[in-house]
């Protein structure tokens, strides 16, 4: 049986791997339905979607606007902090340090600046600023060393102007479609910031669904894909100086901040008493209690519904890279597929679970039909792009058997690299999920905070993140042992 396992094509054995981990953690996986009719609240729910509440458009267009102001300051600063870190990323302390800082969600960084900065500007940019800067840094420099066609520049000619002059240039039109895809991105994350309080889309929808105001909520939900399918359209380079003044101009107000608060939050209140004090057996007692009554089962749920994702995620691309296709179907159907995948790609991961967990309950089904939608239907659009360039035999069969016989093998390993280049973020989604009340890492973080045990909450985010550094690198492993190519996607 052994041998016969050993002898399946590389792209089967990672398929059955992955699922097989799936299935041996799913008996830890709570999928209870705690809501006995959910019928009764998906038919509100359908009934706001379809009749919008134009109510309070002043106030959702200035939520627009906030929301679009942090994605794109948050993003231009990233990227010239980024571009320089390129420059070092070649030093292997620059390559670690980059990868902790973008392996702490933005939600986590938010947390941890809204300690010192409140509910401001401030935080909701450096939320974005600082793990965004990060992965610009890994991203640009693989693109620039993966430039061939440089300008010749005479010899002796220092790093930074060959590539000023030569790198850069040749590069460009990567680096730019790199950082639109960022800003995308972005965008999400910037709506979601709402979520924990700042005047984001996000913070209404928080809203909107608690207090039951679907049409309400419909609206903003339509806004914001409005955002996403327009952004080729009003994303012009030459009009961005124009809307960073906008931008700058429509930001929350910051109170001040007193350098002392700054300084004794990340020098005394995120450690332990006892290692102030010099205390390091209590320390050790401390941390180690930390890790086995909190941590512990923290990263065991987090590591369950990462992985149960992963597997719903794998078999939903599967189902719907066909979807918007020119290979499949007309121009009628193929505009509704291209939709579906805009609506799914476009929704964050954190909406659809505070969506599904209205109707389901507080358990891990909703985060696990939340992650394997958002992932799916980014995979998907990305499969339905390569699948249009495929070429067919003039005797391919057509339907369900064009797709299963002659598309799905060819796109599946690119299907697969998407997939596990998705990995580490579902892992970083499964944590913050936790935020909603699921038992992930999320989940003591923020109590930690209510709690004001930010040396508990600073301990469960260094967690987090190593973790996340743990599986980027086993993904990076699997992908070449089954022979993928690297991609250059964030």
């Amino acid at each position: 049986m052994w041998h016969k396992a050993a002898q399946l094509h590389p792209m089967a054995r990672l398929t059955l791997l992955i699922l097989m981990a799936a299935l041996v953690l799913l008996p830890w996986a709570d999928l209870n339905l705690y809501q006995v009719e959910p019928g009764a609240e998906l038919g509100r729910m359908m009934q706001g979607l379809v009749s919008p509440s134009l109510s309070e458009i002043d106030t959702l267009t200035h939520a627009s606007l906030i929301t679009v102001a942090f994605a794109l300051i948050g993003v231009g600063i990233a990227a010239l902090l980024g571009m320089p870190l390129a420059l070092l990323f070649h030093f292997r302390v620059i390559r670690g340090l980059c990868a902790f800082i973008r392996a702490i969600h933005e939600l986590f960084w938010a947390l941890i600046f809204m300690q010192v900065f409140g509910l401001s500007a401030i935080t909701g940019l450096l939320a974005i600023t600082l793990p965004y800067a990060c992965t610009f840094a890994k991203v640009y420099a693989e693109i620039l060393e993966g430039i061939d066609n440089q300008t010749p520049l005479p010899s002796g000619t220092d790093k930074i102007s060959r590539w000023c002059y030569s790198t850069i240039p040749a590069a460009w039109s990567a680096l730019v479609a790199y950082t639109r895809y960022r800003f995308e991105c972005a965008l999400r994350s910037s709506a979601i910031l709402g979520f924990i309080g700042l005047p984001t889309l996000g913070f209404h929808l928080d809203t909107a669904f608690a207090q039951g105001v679907y049409d309400q909520a419909a609206t903003i939900l339509l806004l914001f894909f409005a955002l996403i399918a327009t952004l080729r359209f009003w994303l012009k380079p030459a009009l961005v100086p124009v809307y960073l003044v906008v931008c700058l101009w429509a930001l929350p107000e910051t109170p001040p901040v007193y350098g002392s608060y700054f300084w004794q939050f990340f020098t005394q209140d995120i450690w332990p008493k006892a290692l102030l004090l010099g205390d390091w057996i209590g320390a050790l007692n401390w941390y180690a209690n930390q890790l086995v009554s909190v941590a512990m089962p923290a990263v065991g749920q987090t590591l369950v519904l990462t992985q149960l994702s992963l597997a719903a995620t794998c078999l939903l691309t599967v189902a719907l890279a066909w979807l918007g296709s020119r290979q499949f179907g007309n121009p009628i159907s193929q505009t509704l597929g291209h939709g579906i995948l805009l609506a799914l790609r476009s929704t964050p991961e954190m909406i659809l679970a505070f969506v599904f967990l209205l109707l389901f309950g507080p358990s891990m089904l909703p985060a696990i039909l939340a992650l394997a939608l958002h992932n799916s239907g980014l995979i998907s659009y990305l499969g339905s792009r390569i699948t249009d360039h495929v070429k067919l035999r003039q005797d391919a069969p057509k339907g369900i058997d064009r797709y299963s016989y002659e598309i799905l093998p060819r796109i599946y390993p690119q299907l697969m690299t998407f997939l596990l280049y998705r990995w580490e973020v579902i892992m970083r989604e499964s944590a913050i999920l936790g935020i909603l009340g699921i038992t992930t890492l999320g989940f003591y973080i923020d109590s930690a905070f209510e709690d004001i045990r930010f040396d508990r909450a600073a301990l469960l985010i260094v967690i987090s993140a190593l973790l996340n550094v743990l599986v980027d690198s086993l993904a990076r492993r699997l992908r070449r042992r089954a022979g993928l190519r690297e991609l250059r996607m964030g």
